[in-house]
């Protein structure tokens, strides 16, 4: 019975962690074919990567933690390493999502659509970054409003504070 326990959660950890990471190479992938060549001026292509590296880098921290939570769910608690580093990554995130918001400030698009965007990827970022290291907003959408209310602590944080 744990086994299979086991086993299913490593298969959604598997589809969390390729989930995130295709997440984050759709990003880069619309930013440099669709997104920066339309961009004409250098300062509304500077806030857009204000906006995008910290969308990506949680996406991609987000993405490997799921695939590496695979070995020890349900066996072990996280390595301490591993939790040493994401506590890391929660206070360099921080700082990545306020230099991107200073750096969307200095170099705010002109046109009102590219501003919007820009914008509108900086706040996914955020989001992103509050349901992994501050409370879980991701849940099915017909029980999403019910659930969101109960501010449940993210897996990555219970995994980060779980003493071995």
């Amino acid at each position: 019975m744990l086994a299979c326990r086991r086993e299913g959660l490593r298969r959604r950890y598997l589809s969390l962690g390729i989930g995130e990471l295709v997440a984050a190479v759709v990003f880069l992938t619309l930013a440099l074919t669709m997104a920066i060549p339309r961009l004409d001026d250098r300062q509304d292509r500077l806030a857009l990567w204000s906006a995008l590296v910290p969308l990506l880098v949680v996406l991609v921290q987000a993405g490997v933690y799921w695939l590496l939570a695979r070995s020890w769910v349900e066996n072990h608690p996280m390595p301490v390493f591993l939790r040493g580093t994401y506590r890391v990554c929660r206070i360099v995130d921080v700082a990545l999502l306020a230099a991107g918001l200073v750096g969307i400030i200095v170099w705010l698009p002109a046109g009102i659509g590219a501003a919007l965007a820009v914008v509108a990827v900086w706040l996914f970022g955020v989001i992103e970054f509050v349901n992994y290291f501050v409370v879980r907003l991701s849940y099915p959408v017909r029980h999403w409003l019910s659930t969101v209310r109960q501010l449940r602590t993210p897996r990555l944080v219970r995994d980060m504070n779980t003493v071995a």
